[in-house]
């Protein structure tokens, strides 16, 4: 499934070959946005994700839990980008160890 936002997110095995790697970068035009829109953007992001988690449509369950993933990990970042402390300009990476989580990314990502 393709959600489009603020952020790319590509999925890879990491080196030691247990789970999998995020790599998260924000797109230029998010960070082109001053900071009270990169907020707004930013939570209107988040709230279409939670419709899509809790929304009875054609989204399967597998990639209902990468999107509760994602969520997850938008959660953890709002405040960081509500007060401009992070710097977008840098990417993020964040390993999953659970094969359970892995998957359900690997099939939300690679739709």
């Amino acid at each position: 499934m393709l959600i489009e936002g603020p952020m790319n997110i590509t999925i890879s095995d990491p080196a030691d070959g247990q789970g999998k790697v995020l790599v998260i970068v924000f797109t230029p035009e998010f960070q082109a946005l001053s900071l009270e829109a990169q907020g707004a953007e930013f939570q209107a992001y988040m709230a279409m994700l939670a419709q899509h988690i809790i929304s009875k449509d054609e989204v399967d369950e597998r990639n209902r839990a990468g999107m509760a993933i994602i969520y997850q990990f938008t959660e953890e970042l709002l405040p960081h980008i509500v007060s401009g402390d992070l710097a977008l300009e840098e990417r993020i990476v964040l390993q999953l160890r659970q094969e359970s989580q892995a998957v359900a990314l690997t099939d939300l990502l690679a739709n």
